[in-house]
């Protein structure tokens, strides 16, 4: 398990619906019968084709939550090791991040780097 996965701690922290999971599979919300929480990955069971295992990194609440993290950094220096953190999650499981997390992710970086380098002057 990562570092930012310890942080997030997405099993117990994130409220995941039905209706969440059925729009990012792009299917009929009555076609999940049920979905499970795991420790690591999130297990779906759908009528048309069984089961299903989807990444927490998959989520939108997973790139909100670590948004959320860059946003509570007080230190520059606190920025930066969650930022490595972050990188080093990404290279190594970057398959099952969404198109697009990155690029947003690194926005929240540069406006809480400006925040905070502002308050140094």
């Amino acid at each position: 398990m990562t570092i930012l996965f310890n942080c997030l701690q997405p099993a117990q922290k994130f409220r995941i619906s039905i209706c969440d999971i059925a729009r990012m599979l792009k299917i009929p919300q009555h076609l999940i019968v049920r979905v499970e929480c795991w420790a690591y990955v999130i297990f779906v069971h759908r009528r048309d084709v069984g089961g299903q295992f989807i990444s927490y990194r998959k989520l939108e609440q997973w790139k909100n939550a670590v948004a959320c993290q860059i946003q509570k950094c007080s230190t520059i220096p606190q920025l930066q090791k969650l930022w490595l953190d972050i990188i080093k999650d990404y290279r190594k499981h970057k398959k099952q991040y969404e198109k697009g997390t990155r690029q947003f992710l690194r926005q929240i970086r540069l406006q809480r780097w400006n925040t905070l380098r502002q308050k140094l002057r």
